[in-house]
C-alpha cells in the first residue's frame, strides 16, 4: 500500500531554526497530522527552495509553514511559487529580537500573500494549530481531535490563583 503523502510541510531556513520550529512539529504529531520537515535556504539553497516550492501541489501539501530569521525571505520567496497556502513564522533573532523576520515576512507585496504568525515560539505554535483548522475544514476527525485540544487547553486556566 503506498502510503499518502503528508499534508503540511514545515520548512526553515537553517538548523538553528529547529529549536522553534519543533514546537510546530510537536503540536502537529499532537493532533496526529502527517508533517515533513525540512532545511530549505532562499539564500544558501535557491534551488531546493524552487523545487520544494514548485513541487508543493503536486505532492500533495495542503499547507506550508515556513519559519525565517533575519531577512526572513523563505516565506514569501515560497508563497510566490505555489498556491499552496504559506504561513510564516519569524524566528526571534540575536540583532533585532525578530522584529526584522515579522516585517520581512508581514509587509509582502500585494498579491502574494503570506499568513503571518507571532515572533518566536507563539507563532510556530500558532502556525501549528492555524494549520491544523484550515486542514480540519475537509477532515472531520481531525477537527475533533483539534476541538478536543482547544478544549484541554481552556480547562488546564485554574478557575483561581493557587
Amino acid at each position: 500500500m503506498v502510503e499518502a503523502p503528508p499534508p503540511v510541510g514545515i520548512i526553515m531556513g537553517s538548523q538553528s531554526d529547529w529549536a522553534t520550529m519543533k514546537l510546530a512539529s510537536d503540536i502537529l504529531d499532537q493532533l496526529g497530522v502527517a508533517h515533513e520537515t525540512k532545511i530549505v535556504s532562499a539564500h544558501r539553497t535557491p534551488g531546493r527552495l524552487y523545487e520544494y516550492a514548485t513541487s508543493a501541489v503536486d505532492r500533495g501539501l495542503k499547507v506550508i509553514i515556513a519559519g525565517a530569521g533575519g531577512a526572513a525571505h523563505l516565506p514569501g520567496m515560497v508563497a510566490s511559487m505555489t498556491r499552496t497556502p504559506v504561513l510564516g513564522v519569524p524566528i526571534q533573532s540575536k540583532a533585532l529580537s525578530g522584529m526584522d523576520s515579522l516585517l520581512s515576512i508581514a509587509q509582502m507585496p500585494g498579491g502574494v500573500p503570506v499568513g503571518t504568525l507571532a515572533i518566536g515560539d507563539a507563532g510556530a505554535k500558532n502556525a501549528a494549530l492555524l494549520a491544523a483548522a484550515i486542514l480540519a475544514n475537509e477532515d472531520p476527525a481531525l477537527a475533533e481531535r483539534l476541538d478536543a485540544w482547544r478544549a484541554a487547553q481552556t480547562d488546564s486556566v485554574a478557575d483561581q490563583p493557587e
